[in-house]
């Protein structure tokens, strides 16, 4: 698994954690040219290659190992191989730059359209149809994660992915250290929900509390003015991309680096450069002059978890609940331009 490998080893990754050993259907799985390419796909949606303090660490964080660390998860929590490889394959159809496409579509506040094509995906890799058979497995099982609460719900709910992305952004922003993300991930069982439906829960009020809050913090990074700006910029320069032929439909089922090698020798070189150098955003409540200003509505993501036998966070912890609604409430009327 020598590709993959090389996610897990970085000083970020949790999969360690989420689970010591990867089941070989996960690690047959891992090495499929499918799932090797979100290793050059990026969980921060392009904000990565600005110059935005916060996403200019050098802190990389691929689609692959968020999707193993799914995979893990669910394993972990189920041992069901047909739900672990729905965990793992959930983000196999995710485009160069992810939900920067979801803005190249239009679709701002759910943020779904990128997970067109799973099914296709999956059905359409003679590698990976040969592993899931070679597991009992069908297509049916691993091609839809929706199917399974433990890997996906509706939120405010907790599940595998939700937590992933959580943990790995909190450890990589500063809002969790890595002891403190053993010590939540160690709180957390199956439990069942107010709709009887299984579903991650901790048994530590104060544990709950911890993640609930670092959960947040990162829902106001995936919201910020910096992310939103980024991601619609991005999305203007790939449309004027396909537009013009620099790049074509099938750039964007493959890997950033090598799209970016098109950008880079194509007459929109200049934008892509300028795209790096995004370092601040300004705002206005109404556009002052005609530079590129924007108003830039985006998905506002939430996690409310259970605690066993207390109840979900905001009804357990008023200072977590006003947070919440605040965050919630905030509009994004705003006109932004990045420099």
């Amino acid at each position: 698994m020598q590709n993959a490998e090389c996610t897990m080893q970085d000083k970020f990754s949790l999969s360690g954690l989420y689970h010591r050993e990867i089941p070989s259907l996960l690690a047959e799985l891992a090495r499929t040219q499918s799932l090797l390419r979100l290793g050059r796909v990026g969980m921060n949606c392009g904000c990565e290659y600005t110059a935005f303090p916060l996403f200019a660490g050098g802190r990389s964080y691929s689609r692959l190992e968020h999707s193993l660390g799914v995979g893990l998860i669910v394993w972990h929590f189920t041992r069901d191989p047909a739900q672990a490889a729905a965990g793992l394959l959930h983000d196999v159809a995710t485009p160069t730059f992810a939900h920067v496409v979801d803005f190249l579509r239009g679709d701002y506040l759910t943020q779904e359209a990128t997970e067109d094509g799973t099914r296709e995906r999956i059905a359409g890799s003679p590698e990976i149809q040969k592993i899931l058979a070679g597991h009992g497995l069908t297509t049916d099982d691993a091609a839809d994660y929706h199917r399974y609460p433990i890997a996906d719900n509706d939120s405010p709910r907790l599940s595998a992915d939700r937590l992933e992305y959580s943990l790995g952004n909190a450890l990589r922003w500063g809002f969790l250290t890595r002891e403190e993300i053993d010590e939540i991930y160690g709180d957390l069982r199956v439990g069942v929900n107010e709709e009887s439906i299984p579903e991650l829960v901790f048994g530590s009020p104060a544990l709950a509390s911890r993640f609930a809050r670092a959960a947040l913090a990162c829902s106001r990074v995936y919201v910020s003015d910096a992310d939103r700006y980024a991601m619609q910029m991005l999305s203007e320069l790939l449309a004027r991309a396909l537009q013009t032929g620099a790049l074509s439909p099938a750039d964007l089922e493959g890997t950033e680096p090598e799209l970016i090698a098109k950008l880079e020798v194509s007459p929109l070189a200049a934008d892509w450069q300028r795209f790096r150098e995004l370092h601040r955003v300004r705002r206005a409540e109404t556009p002052p002059d005609r530079r590129p200003w924007r108003q830039i509505p985006a998905k506002k993501r939430r996690i409310d978890p259970l605690v066993e036998g207390f109840g979900r966070v905001s009804a357990i912890d008023p200072d977590f609940a006003a947070a919440l609604a605040a965050f919630l409430a905030e509009p994004q009327t705003e006109w932004l331009l990045g420099e």
